[in-house]
């Protein structure tokens, strides 16, 4: 008969790349627990085992993983560490490769094989815990992911080969789990997919996000609901009326248009054009007055022109996005990109980049300014120095802006929601006192 192991090893999670990835190390971590693992995330403490859980995404994305995977398989090869396992999207990407090149690991998984890594842990997956999360974020705020993978084809882009196709969580387990964050204490949750218009259309045979924003509204703790990643092209406006109906809902939404030249749009496999674009921001702001819009650019696309990307600064100029990211082309392959000649050096693509996020600095600046004097709704995510570091309902944790309350002068508990009136404010940065 088999014994038990009275006390198992010590386990340490490491996670890289984006809110995704960081889902799927708390499902993981909370798997290993319930084995009566000793959890530990994003530090290495003397343990036994590391799981590394990696990030495919771009070049410094992919280098970064593979930097981390061979830090980890030196410390193995110094005797500091007993096993090491790498998942995610890099693994999922290039097992092959990694096998042959880095010995050092013990075993390489995919991003959907979680039942598989924690048999060789010798756990057993527990379906039981459906819903239930180790959070590594702070308890306040959780992200909530609705869905996995993407049928969407951009040319430029390698998320279906490591994610597969779309595939929705049913509503009752996208609620379900809800419930169990905000038992947990979180207060805000922040849903994320690789699209989240689509979500739905593969169970349901038709979209049902704004059905499911209203199941989430009715969850008791939840104050906040954030939207993350939007596809522009097809956009149904009926998720943009019910954020403007369910005050849980935060004016704000994540949609990432990538370019604005037609030429580009149409070189990226959009299925939009700029026109398109312009109404559909246009159409937000009629429905919704009170949405703040956040979006990505990507610059240094194969034969992107001098005059496509001033059609782009033009654009950026004209819309003044409330919050605004840029990513340089990084040549991906198996994409349909990977065939165009990547033609733009690297120095012109940083170039390019420093470029827009310039004329977006001066544009938040001056957004941020029509703050001065108003009072803020702020979830105080920390305290960093001689600053309580929070949020309004228009910024997402880590990517957007901060509101900094002096913590000399004004006492503020992190996860709480506090009322604040701003005095000053920078390009990024606001400054405000509680009322």
């Amino acid at each position: 008969m088999k014994t038990k192991k009275i006390e198992r090893d010590k386990v340490s999670v490491i996670t890289m790349g984006c809110s995704k990835n960081l889902v799927d190390s708390e499902e993981l971590m909370t798997q290993l627990k319930a084995n009566d693992y000793k959890v530990q995330h994003d530090k290495f403490d003397n343990s036994d085992i590391v799981i590394i859980n990696t990030c495919g995404f771009i070049d410094l994305a992919k280098e970064e993983s593979i930097n981390t995977i061979l830090e980890f398989a030196e410390i193995k090869k110094e005797g500091r560490l007993e096993k090491l396992y790498v998942t995610g999207c890099l693994s999922q990407r290039y097992k092959d490769n990694l096998e042959e090149e880095i010995p050092q690991v013990d075993a390489f998984f995919g991003t959907m094989e979680l039942p598989a890594l924690l048999a060789r842990l010798n756990a057993d997956y527990k379906h039981e815990l459906l819903g239930e999360r180790s959070l590594a974020t702070p308890f306040h705020y959780a992200y909530l992911k609705i869905s996995e993978g993407c049928n969407r084809t951009c040319s430029f882009c390698a998320i279906p080969l490591m994610r597969g196709k779309h595939i929705s969580k049913p509503i009752e387990n996208i609620v379900k789990e809800a419930k169990h964050l905000a038992s947990m204490g979180v207060k805000e949750v922040l849903l994320i997919a690789q699209e989240l218009t689509y979500y739905g259309l593969d169970l349901y045979k038709e979209r049902r996000l704004p059905e499911l924003l209203d199941a989430l509204c009715e969850v008791e703790g939840i104050e906040w609901i954030r939207l993350h990643y939007a596809y522009p092209s097809k956009f149904p406006m009926d998720i943009v009326k019910t954020m403007a109906k369910q005050p849980k809902i935060c004016n704000y939404i994540d949609i990432p248009l990538q370019h604005a030249s037609d030429h580009m749009l149409e070189k990226m496999r959009r299925q939009i054009t700029r026109k398109d674009q312009e109404d559909l921001l246009l159409q937000f702001k009629e429905i919704n007055p009170k949405i703040r819009i956040r979006t990505t650019m990507l610059v240094g696309f194969p034969g992107e022109t001098e005059d496509d990307f001033n059609q782009l600064c033009d654009f950026v100029k004209k819309i003044r996005f409330d919050r605004l990211g840029v990513f340089k082309y990084s040549h991906e392959e198996s994409t349909i990109a990977h065939e165009y000649n990547d033609d733009i050096s690297d120095e012109v693509k940083t170039e390019r980049a420093q470029t827009l996020m310039d004329i977006q600095r001066i544009i938040s600046e001056e957004k941020n300014e029509q703050y001065l004097d108003q009072t803020l709704k702020i979830l105080i995510d920390r305290k960093e120095g001689d600053f309580f570091v929070g949020r309004s309902e228009y910024d997402s944790p880590e990517i957007d802006n901060e509101i900094l309350i002096d913590a000399k002068k004004h006492y503020c508990r992190v996860g709480d929601f506090v009322e604040a009136k701003i005095f000053d404010v920078t390009d990024f940065d606001l400054f405000a006192e509680p009322i």
